[in-house]
Parts: structure tokens; sequence; C-alpha cells
């Protein structure tokens, strides 16, 4: 989820930690599992400052590591701790149980989005994305924005967060059952499916959808439950080429291809230089497709510039190319 939720769901938490007697009774407990369980909610992102380094140590170690089982574990135990070095009189027991609630939340909610997590490693690095509910949830966000708006104005926040919980869960099962319908007819359609990736999006009733079969890639939107086939493409395996082989070892188009499970590919020859292009198929927005690897290489197989991340032109791509730092 994106960060405006997934603060207001650590608010959310506090909130039912009042339905904890031990919570309910000592406010400075109260204090500390509120700064807990905000901080808890938003702790698994604080990779996002590898953003400062590169697009490619990002997209490769965005909600990884920081995502996984032992770092979930960790989270919880550090962030309680610091915490309690502040406030050695409240019950560091219940502090942690609940720091260590908004670290687990933040992170299951999480695969539902199509971005997804790697929230089982060290056991698997596969990524996990169910992809039926929007990275930033308009529905989830405002029940979220009125709770906290009727607890301001007195109402019992246990109860509250109780009632908007509910809503909250029978929306998550009505979007699954969206999707499972959505799935139901691509496969109805293209009995030789192998993959169906779903990216719902802020409108209800919109969804895009990008379908491996066995020897095509389509991509589509599915609207009100039609679902209409915009693109399509053959799937073609990466040559065994020299050309291939450097490109895959640069660090842009390999993070890309650690992260990206549906994607087509294309090389280009200019006068002085190749380039291999690498398409990610699943965020199709306005007739374009923003997720991208590009690397070129000159004529002496020597990688000249490249670049992984969302790009909604051209133009923009080809400065991006010209002023990222040199991959080699």
């Amino acid at each position: 989820m994106d960060t405006g939720t997934h603060i207001v769901m650590g608010v959310a938490l506090a909130g039912l930690a009042t339905l904890d007697p031990v919570v309910h009774n000592d406010p400075a407990l109260f204090n500390a599992v509120l700064v807990g369980t905000i901080v808890g909610s938003h702790a698994p992102d604080f990779d996002t400052v590898l953003k400062l380094k590169n697009n490619a140590t990002y997209i490769r170690h965005h909600r990884g590591a920081t995502h996984s089982v032992p770092a979930v574990i960790l989270w919880g135990i550090l962030i309680a701790s610091i915490i309690y070095m502040f406030v050695p009189q409240v019950n560091f027991l219940h502090l942690w149980i609940w720091t260590f609630l908004a670290v687990i939340i933040h992170v299951f909610v999480d695969i539902f989005n199509a971005y997804g997590t790697q929230a089982y490693r060290p056991f698997t690095s596969k990524w996990i994305a169910h992809g039926f509910i929007n990275t930033f949830d308009p529905y989830i966000f405002m029940l979220h924005i009125a709770g906290i708006g009727v607890w301001a104005l007195g109402a019992n926040p246990g109860i509250t967060w109780l009632v908007i919980y509910a809503v909250i869960l029978l929306y998550y099962i009505k979007r699954f059952i969206d999707k499972r319908e959505i799935v139901r007819k691509i496969k109805d359609h293209f009995p030789n499916t192998e993959q169906i990736a779903t990216s719902p999006t802020i409108k209800q009733n919109y969804w895009r959808v990008a379908i491996t079969t066995d020897t095509k890639f389509y991509v589509g939107a599915a609207e009100n439950g039609h679902i209409e086939i915009i693109d399509e493409f053959n799937k073609v395996p990466l040559p065994e080429s020299a050309i291939m082989e450097l490109a895959q070892k640069d660090k842009n188009i390999s993070a890309f291809l650690s992260f990206s499970p549906v994607y087509r590919w294309e090389v280009n020859d200019y006068d002085d230089f190749t380039e291999v292009r690498f398409i990610d198929l699943r965020y199709r927005s306005k007739g374009y497709y923003p997720f991208v690897a590009v690397v070129q290489i000159d004529d002496n197989m020597r990688i000249m510039s490249s670049y992984t991340g969302w790009i909604f032109s051209e133009n923009k791509l080809q400065s991006k190319l010209h002023v990222e730092e040199s991959p080699i």
C-alpha cells in the first residue's frame, strides 16, 4: 500500500489497542503504542531510501529483505525497544505485541496489490502479488480517515475500528471475488493460459490484465465484467547471443528481470550501438508501457548506458539514458 494508507493503518491499530485492558488503563503505554504502531506500520518501507542510490538497487530490493520473515520479527523488537528506552515504566510485552502486529499488517496488506512483496523470504524469493487491491485504494483510505474523525469526536476507538475493519474485510472478499471472476472468464476464452497478472485501478470497475499463454502475451482491460484485448505479442524466448548475454549482466536489466514476470523484449540496431529493451506488460497506461529497462551497447561490446524505471515518454527515456550513471 502507499505511505499514507500505512500511516493511517498505524493510527487505527492504536485505536484497536484500547481493547487491550493493559493499554486502556495506562495512558503512557497507550502513547507508546501509538508511536509504535505508526512507526511499525511504515518501517518495512524504510528501504525506500535505496532510491537515493539508483533505480536498479531500489527495484531489486524494495519490498524484499525488509518485508521478509526475519525482518518482520526484528522490526517489532527494534522499534519497541527504542521506544521503551524513553518510557521504561510501561509494559514492554504489550508495547511489543502491538508494534509487532503493525509490522505484520504492513507486510500482509502489501501482498494483495500488483507490485507484491517477497514476504516469504528466506524460504523463497518468489514475489507474492495477488493483484486485487490497488496500491492506493481510496475506499480503504477514506474509511480510515472517517474512523480517525469519528474517534476525534469522542467515539469509542476500539468499537469504531472493529466496525471499520469488519467493513474492510468484506471489501477484500468482494475484490477477491471480482478478480476470481475475471480470471475465470480469461481462462474460458484462453484455455492455454499459463499466467494472469491483474492490476486493479482506482476505478472499482476497471482492471488491467496481462495474460501469458504458451505462444502469446495479451494485454487488456476488464471493465464491468467485460474483457477487452488491447495488444498482443508473440511469446519469443530470449536469444542466445553475445549482445543479449551482455545485456543481462547490466545492473538495470538484471534488476528488471528479477522483478518483472511478464515482459517482452526487442533489439534495435543503430549506426554506433545496439539497444536492448525490456518492457513490462502489466502496467499499460494511455497507450504506453511505462515500466522499462534499456541498455545501449556499442560496437565494441561495451555498455554505454542503461536505465530501468517508470518513463512515460520516449524523450524522457532518452534523457535518462544520457544522464544516468555509467553502468560499467
